[in-house]
C-alpha cells in the first residue's frame, strides 16, 4: 500500500523535523495576543507554500488570522473526491516572556518547550507529511484541506464557525491534538459547558437587624448542593462548582452572590439532561432571586459506528508501517467534537506522544516524531 521507505524515509528527517519544531516554539503564540499570533500564522503560511498547492491566511478582526492550505491529487478521479480534514491550532497557554524561563531544548530523547506537546509539535507533522506525496511517491487519493486555528486553547469563539463550515462534505477529519498516554488515538471525548449561577439577595446589618436581609451567599450554598446532585459517575457526567463569589463585608448580610460551573458530559442526552435542570433550579431561601445563564460550549465527541469504524482502518493501516495503535477517551474536548457532532467521521489524538499539557514539564518524544508524520502521510493516502 505504501513505501516501503516512508518511515525510514522520515527517521532520515528527524533533524529537520526538530529543527522545525523549534523554530516553531521559539514563535511564541499566547491564544489573546494577536500579534503574536499573526506572525506565527504568517510563518506558517510560509511553510506550507513550499509544499501545497495553495494557502490562505484567513482574516480574523476578532482574534488571531487562521490558515487554510489545499492538496489537490493530480488524478482526475481522486480531485473529484470529498477531501479529507486535518485540523490544529497553534495558539498555546503560555504568555509571552515563558521561553525566556522555560526555552526549547533536547534532552535525551525528550523535547522540551512551552506548547511544544499541546500542540506545535502536531504544525510539524503537517509539513513533513503532506510532502510525502511529492517527495516518496505516496498516492494522494483524495483533496487535503488543512486548517490551522488561533483560539482552540480558549474555546474557538471566531474558529467554530469555520471549522464547521469547511468539515461540511468532507469524507472524514483528522485532528492533530495531542495523544493520551501510550500514543493513544482519542475516539470519544466529553462535551464541556459553563454556567453561571447568580443569586440576589438583599442587604441589611449583621449586627443589627439581619432579620431584614436575605443571605445571597446562604441561598447560594443551597444551590451548590443542589447543583452537584446533579453529576451521574456512572454515565461519566460531572458537575464541578469552580468558582464562588458574594457577599462585600463581614457584617452585611450579603446581597449578591455567584457560583460558576463545570460541566462535563459524554452524550447529548446528558447534555440536554443537565441544562433542563439548571434552568429549572429554584430558590430555597424566601425572597432570594435566581438566575442561570451559560450553556454548552463544545459537544460531545460520542464514539458513532463511523468514528468507530475510522479508527478500525486507521489501527489496520497503522499496521502496515508496524504501528499498534490503540483508542481511548477523554474528558478534555477539541475542535474533533464539533466535527463529530455533525456526524462526521472524526479520529482524534493524532499528533505526537508526550506529556505536560500545559504543565512546566511539557515534552514530546523525539523518535515519535518521524512515526507520527509517517502515520498521517499513510492515513492521508489509504483512508
Amino acid at each position: 500500500m505504501f513505501p516501503s521507505n516512508l518511515l525510514s524515509d522520515l527517521r532520515i528527517r528527524q533533524d529537520a523535523m526538530l529543527a522545525s519544531l523549534k523554530a516553531l516554539v521559539e514563535r511564541e503564540s499566547p491564544s489573546k495576543d494577536k500579534q503574536a499570533l499573526d506572525s506565527l500564522a504568517a510563518y506558517m503560511r510560509n511553510q506550507l507554500q513550499a509544499v501545497a498547492d495553495d494557502v490562505d491566511l484567513i482574516n480574523n478582526p476578532n482574534g488571531g488570522n487562521h490558515v487554510l492550505a489545499r492538496f489537490r491529487p493530480q488524478e482526475e478521479d481522486a480531485a473529484a473526491m470529498p477531501p479529507a480534514l486535518v485540523i490544529g491550532h497553534f495558539d498555546t497557554v503560555w504568555p509571552l516572556g515563558t521561553l525566556a524561563d522555560r526555552p526549547f531544548r533536547v534532552e535525551g530523547e525528550r523535547a522540551y518547550g512551552p506548547g511544544i506537546f499541546d500542540m506545535k509539535a502536531s504544525l510539524v507533522l503537517i509539513e513533513f507529511a503532506l510532502a510525502a506525496p511529492r517527495l516518496l511517491g505516496l498516492p494522494q487519493t483524495r483533496p487535503i484541506h488543512v486548517l490551522l486555528t488561533s483560539d482552540e486553547e480558549i474555546g474557538s469563539p471566531t474558529s467554530r464557525r469555520l471549522i464547521e463550515q469547511h468539515a461540511k462534505g468532507c469524507a472524514y477529519v483528522l485532528v492533530l491534538e495531542p495523544p493520551l498516554p501510550g500514543g493513544r488515538l482519542k475516539t470519544a471525548r466529553k462535551g464541556v459547558g459553563g454556567f453561571t449561577v447568580e443569586i440576589e439577595g438583599r442587604a441589611a446589618h449583621a449586627g443589627i437587624e439581619p432579620e431584614k436581609g436575605i443571605s445571597a451567599v446562604l441561598e447560594l450554598a443551597h444551590q451548590i448542593i443542589k447543583v452537584h446532585q446533579l453529576a451521574d459517575p456512572k454515565s461519566g457526567t460531572t458537575v464541578s462548582v469552580g468558582v464562588i463569589q458574594g457577599g462585600s463585608t463581614t457584617n452585611v448580610i450579603p446581597a449578591q452572590a455567584t457560583a460558576r460551573l463545570d460541566v462535563r458530559v459524554t452524550s447529548m442526552d446528558e447534555a440536554k439532561r443537565i441544562e433542563t435542570a439548571l434552568r429549572a433550579l429554584q430558590p430555597v431561601t424566601t425572597g432570594a432571586k435566581l438566575t442561570v445563564n451559560g450553556g454548552f460550549n463544545r459537544p460531545p465527541m460520542e464514539r458513532t459506528p463511523a468514528v468507530a469504524g475510522l479508527f478500525d482502518r486507521a489501527k489496520g493501516i497503522g499496521r502496515t508501517l508496524g504501528l499498534d495503535l490503540t483508542e481511548g477517551s477523554t474528558g478534555g474536548a477539541s475542535d474533533g467534537n464539533f466535527t463529530a457532532a455533525l456526524g462526521l467521521p472524526t479520529l482524534d489524538g493524532l499528533g505526537v506522544p508526550g506529556a505536560g499539557a500545559h504543565a512546566v514539564d511539557e515534552h514530546i518524544l523525539v523518535a515519535s516524531l518521524p512515526e507520527r508524520a509517517a502515520l498521517l502521510a499513510a492515513l492521508l493516502s489509504g483512508l
